[in-house]
């Protein structure tokens, strides 16, 4: 078949392709085998359908499945928080989840599906999409500016306003009631009367930073509780919080204006916050190209055209695979 005759499949002929794929990787029977070939010759657009899905399953099946085993292990730390009657279950299928995930993950590869982000809005009350900054105002009438691919539950039942960040960031800007204004993330917490701070989760933490008034941080519920000021920030994690830094807090918090600003941060660092502003997933394969360092002032709103600036810059690989970026 030359270029011109080349057929386009349909997508059902692309899933079905994928689905031969996955099981002739799967020690298939001589009767799959003796059904694949018939499928194949039936249609011309099953051939190329084939072959396409062999090109996306080399190129994307490392990254695939690191994706797959992240999904699988923080998904599983959902699960051991369920009742103990259905542990049982859990330990029977668990070992397969990151193979589950794997094949679906190359199967739904066009639609950019990210089965964690299903997780966390389960239990969240406001939710911002990938790309989308949301503002949403509380029932006191503070107010919160989600980040992109960002979720909160909030919580006004106890004598105290509680808002959870499941995911993402929040920028705070905090009405005073006389009620204390708490903000839980990882298992640590920032607590206010009337101020404007941001918190963001981080991949073994969280982050607060400071714009105006006060804000006392504790890493965990028994840990020293650090008052922080206009223009500083602190990180913590594992119970353990970092020393407090000053900052240029505007420009930390320039995500508001769609504006990402960077000065010396590791590569890992940016196409994490990248990876929320993108609908599908962002994969950076090569550890030394992730702690390059990189200084600049980048639009949020479009991820691929900065990823294709820093290539220029710094010269990596960068593969797409419908809404898979791979970079190496």
């Amino acid at each position: 078949m030359n270029q011109l005759d080349r057929v386009t499949p349909t997508p059902a002929q692309e899933q079905a392709a994928f689905a031969w794929l996955s099981l002739l990787h799967d020690q298939p029977s001589s009767g799959d085998q003796a059904t694949f070939s018939h499928w194949l010759q039936a249609d011309p657009a099953h051939a190329e359908a084939y072959a396409q899905a062999q090109v996306v399953w080399e190129l994307s099946e490392v990254p695939a499945r690191r994706l797959a085993n992240e999904d699988a292990f923080a998904l599983q730390g959902y699960l051991n928080a369920m009742n103990q009657s259905r542990r049982s279950s859990v330990r029977r299928w668990s070992g397969a989840l990151a193979m589950a995930a794997c094949l679906l993950l190359m199967i739904s590869l066009g639609s950019g599906w990210q089965p964690m982000r299903w997780v966390d809005d389960l239990g969240a009350d406001y939710v911002s999409a990938p790309g989308e900054i949301r503002t949403v105002t509380l029932a006191d009438q503070s107010q919160v500016i989600l980040d992109a691919d960002s979720a909160i539950a909030v919580d006004f039942s106890r004598g105290e306003r509680h808002v959870q960040l499941r995911r993402g960031a929040g920028f705070f800007s905090v009405t005073h009631t006389g009620e204390p204004f708490v903000v839980d993330a990882e298992k640590g917490q920032a607590r206010v009367l009337g101020t404007q701070f941001e918190v963001r989760l981080q991949p073994h933490g969280a982050q607060v930073t400071v714009l105006s008034g006060r804000v006392g941080v504790m890493a965990d519920k028994h840990a020293e509780q650090q008052i922080l000021n206009a223009g500083q920030q602190v990180a913590y994690g594992e119970g353990t919080a970092e020393k407090l830094q000053a900052v240029d807090s505007e420009a930390q918090l320039a995500w508001r204006q769609g504006w990402l600003n960077y000065y010396k941060a590791p590569l890992a660092d940016v196409v994490q916050d990248l990876r929320r502003y993108y609908p599908g997933r962002i994969v950076l394969l090569n550890d030394e190209l992730a702690a390059r360092r990189v200084s600049g002032s980048f639009p949020g709103k479009d991820p691929q055209a900065v990823l294709s600036s820093l290539q220029g810059v710094m010269g990596f690989e960068q593969h797409t695979v419908g809404h898979l970026i791979i970079l190496r």
